[in-house]
């Protein structure tokens, strides 16, 4: 946003630098991002004065110069030879002297030299009115008043106007400070604690009157939580032509371009006082005003000639035959105001900020009227300003006001109460201010004192600060008007350690990215906004069950996602698209359930796993991520948490072709396995992803905080190989669970290296390579010992699953 100084000194005198009052602004929240100087003519007339042509004549080598002798007002004429046709001998012109630098129409610099011209010297150059950027023409020099004296500034002859423009990063939630006049009401509330006596200027509007009501247009609003105040009146008798230079100054310093004398008092007073005005070609209005909404798929044409398709949401400003005006946002093309326009109606009005906001993104609009609305305006300067430009535009177009203001306001938004209590407020600045500094602070706000007690005070917060609703906001208002680098540091160091788990969530997360970045996943945020329509993807999402936004961005942006695989395949689409297709990915976050008796917001760990399993090298043969490999990866955080007694059982979720299920107990801990082909086709992704979803809220509740520390192994450990024939429906799980019972102590590691299934084996089975490895961590194990376990593991396994020895 941009304040333009000399504006700002209309509502405050002050004669700080303007350096000094961008650290004030700064210090108040009102960050100057960057100081800019600007001119009404660019480089300001520097060098350029006013200048008596004391002789002309004609040049004796050139038929179309003359050689004139110049006063330039210091005793000593100069030579100056000129190509203009109507150079005389007693002009007051304005000369470029030596070494001024002058900006041609390119906005190219240009410096004057000493020189000759066709064998005459030439001490400067005598100025048309486009070589100083006065204008655009180049029919002769500029001849100006005979009563001026030689050597005065060009600048103070055409009242060059130099300002220096404020650019602030305005946050969003500064409604109040989006305009001038919200900006010297900043400025004085800090300069007062500063013991400046500064008065705030507030334009007067006294001297409104209604000359006659000679042009009543009716205004019926039918939603009052859309258009919750709308004020209008109508001016008759007007000129439509250029603003004068003192206008187009004000615009041109913050970079708007005058448009004429109607359009340009809106724009001012938009930037005075930040309530937005929009004017209407009476004329062009038919019957009365209506404030409404229209059907969907109305058609409208603005005033940047685009035809848009209305929403039956966008709050429209209608006559009897249809809309005018896109409420809020953009004029439309057929009201407008054009040069032959001499009645308007002037709408001065307080738009929900809501649905401002949506119509103008819904547009792709982003104006400086949406840009308000949206925000939130002061509904209590809607007929002021309205007077106030009434008043403006009666002095720049002439005219006469020929309505009553039409004032449509049936529910007053009332200031709200705070109570503020000054041990809270000590505690949270962290010094005590005197109870005197604090009222002054707020006063100078605009805050109401309501009442004053030993506990604090009773205070009335004004409408149009939306961003102070509580007790710590008015804390924070108080702390940023007296300085945050006012408020002393206490000499007192106080330190506590504290004694914090290893289980803690951020720990544990830690420990896992770790584990993950370590075997070559990147971690990866999505959104959690998302579209609503993803749930139609599972049986398992239910469309009750979606937290939908109030104020949606967008459809796709409108609901809490219940699940994180259409987020994170949305991020997988998006790598496979540009070429990096293989991937490994793994996010922390939340979903977000809708349940009767409130919400849900389980945490999750989710893994991704597409493509390759490694990059292309000439050392290596690529081989494609597959289901064991994925598996292995679940395995590993899992073994790296030190989470143990787990089984496996059927997946429940249906957005997989296939997987498995890890559980502790009826608990479900993990889920995965392959993405069915619908739901990756919905991401146009054709090749394989593999999904793993942790409960992480169970993982925290089951992570072993116990280190246990053993000795390394003093006797050797022996394996032995078991090839076992099994049937079809034996699972390895059901080969380890028996082998684990059978011998506790001594069996150290169970592993299936071969599966086989094929010829030479009988129909229905298949051949599992099962190694055993023992240990005994007090002796050698001797072979009658490793002989008896093994006997008795094959005994087990062939009684309890059939199993026999493969021969």
């Amino acid at each position: 946003m941009k304040i333009s100084y000399n504006w700002l000194k209309q509502f405050i005198k002050i004669d700080l630098k303007s350096e000094d009052t961008a650290a004030i602004l700064t210090d108040l929240g009102l960050e100057v991002e960057v100081v800019e100087k600007y001119q009404s003519v660019k480089g300001g007339l520097e060098g350029v004065v006013v200048g008596h042509i004391l002789t002309c004549e004609k040049h004796p080598d050139a038929d179309r110069l003359s050689i004139t002798t110049v006063d330039l007002g210091d005793g000593t004429p100069v030579q100056i030879v000129c190509g203009a046709s109507n150079v005389a001998k007693g002009q007051k012109v304005p000369v470029a002297t030596i070494g001024t630098k002058l900006i041609d129409k390119d906005g190219v610099e240009f410096e004057i030299k000493k020189g000759k011209i066709r064998g005459q010297e030439s001490h400067g150059m005598i100025c048309a009115e486009d070589e100083l950027g006065l204008g655009t023409s180049h029919d002769g020099i500029m001849v100006l008043d005979d009563k001026l004296k030689p050597g005065t500034p060009a600048a103070k002859v055409f009242n060059v106007e130099n300002d220096e423009v404020f650019e602030i990063g305005l946050t969003p939630n500064r409604a109040d400070a989006m305009s001038h006049y919200g900006v010297a009401r900043d400025l004085r509330a800090s300069l007062l604690q500063k013991n400046s006596n500064i008065e705030l200027i507030t334009p007067s509007v006294s001297t409104f009157r209604i000359d006659k009501r000679t042009l009543k247009i009716d205004v019926d609003v039918k939603d009052s939580k859309l258009a919750p105040r709308y004020c209008g009146v109508t001016i008759s008798g007007i000129t439509v032509k250029e603003s004068p230079a003192w206008l187009q100054n004000r615009l041109k310093a913050i970079g708007l371009t005058p448009k004429n004398n109607i359009v340009d008092v809106t724009n001012y007073i938009l930037h005075d006082l930040g309530q937005p005005l929009h004017a209407f070609d009476a004329s062009k209005i038919n019957g009365k005003i209506i404030v409404k909404t229209v059907a969907e798929g109305t058609k409208f044409v603005t005033l940047d000639d685009v035809e848009r398709s209305l929403s039956e949401e966008d709050l429209m400003i209608c006559d009897e035959k249809g809309p005018l005006c896109l409420a809020g946002v953009f004029g439309g093309k057929s009201s407008g105001v054009t040069e032959t326009t001499n009645s308007i109606f002037l709408e001065s009005a307080y738009f929900n900020p809501i649905s401002i906001r949506k119509s103008a993104k819904r547009h792709s609009l982003n104006t400086d009227a949406s840009f308000r609305f949206e925000r939130g305006i002061d509904i209590n300067i809607t007929e002021f300003a309205l007077k106030r430009a009434a008043l403006l535009i009666k002095e720049l177009a002439g005219g006469e006001i020929t309505s009553d203001i039409v004032d449509i306001y049936p529910k007053k938004i009332e200031d709200f109460p705070v109570f503020l209590h000054f041990d809270k407020t000590a505690k949270l600045i962290g010094q005590e201010l005197s109870k005197e500094t604090i009222k002054k602070i707020l006063v100078s706000l605009d805050i109401k004192v309501n009442s004053v007690s030993d506990a604090g005070l009773g205070l009335i917060i004004p409408s149009y600060r939306v961003d102070v609703q509580r007790e710590v906001d008015v804390v924070e208002e108080i702390l940023r008007v007296y300085g945050y680098n006012n408020i002393n540091f206490t000499k007192k160091l106080n330190a506590t350690v504290a004694n914090s788990g290893r289980t803690e969530d951020y720990k544990v997360q830690n420990i896992v990215a770790t584990q993950l970045n370590s075997i070559g996943f990147h971690e990866m945020m999505a959104n959690s906004l998302t579209t609503a329509e993803y749930v139609k993807l599972s049986d398992m999402l239910k469309e009750d069950y979606n937290v939908m936004m109030l104020n949606p961005l967008s459809s796709d942006l409108a609901a809490m996602r219940q699940s994180m695989l259409f987020s994170g395949l949305e991020a997988v689409s998006y790598n496979i698209n540009r070429r990096n297709g293989d991937l490994k990915l793994f996010e922390f976050g939340k979903t977000y359930h809708k349940l009767l008796s409130g919400y849900d917001e389980p945490k999750h760990l989710t893994l991704f796993v597409s493509g390759n399993r490694s990059a292309e090298n000439w050392t290596n043969v690529q081989k494609p991520s597959d289901f064991f490999l994925f598996k292995g990866y679940v395995d590993s955080v899992l073994a790296r948490l030190g989470i143990t007694k787990l089984q496996n059982k059927p997946v429940s979720s249906d957005v997989f072709a296939e997987g498995i299920a890890i559980a502790y107990g009826t608990d479900t801990l993990v889920e995965f396995g392959t993405v069915k082909k619908s739901i990756l086709k919905h991401f146009d992704i054709k090749q394989e992803v593999l999904f793993a979803d942790f409960n992480w809220n169970l993982i925290l509740k089951l992570i072993n905080n116990k280190i246990k520390f053993t000795d390394i192994p003093k006797y050797p450990e022996v394996r032995r190989d078991l090839a076992l024939l099994v049937d079809n429906s034996v699972a390895f799980d059901t080969i380890y669970n028996i082998a684990r019972q059978t011998e506790k102590s001594l069996l150290k590691d169970i592993n299936l290296f071969d599966v086989y299934e094929g010829k030479n084996l009988p129909e229905g089975k298949k051949s599992y390579a099962v190694s055993f490895t023992l240990q005994d961590n007090t002796k050698t194990l001797t072979e009658e010992q490793i002989d008896k376990i093994m006997g008795k593991l094959q005994k087990n396994l062939e009684t309890e699953v059939g199993a026999s020895l493969r021969q």
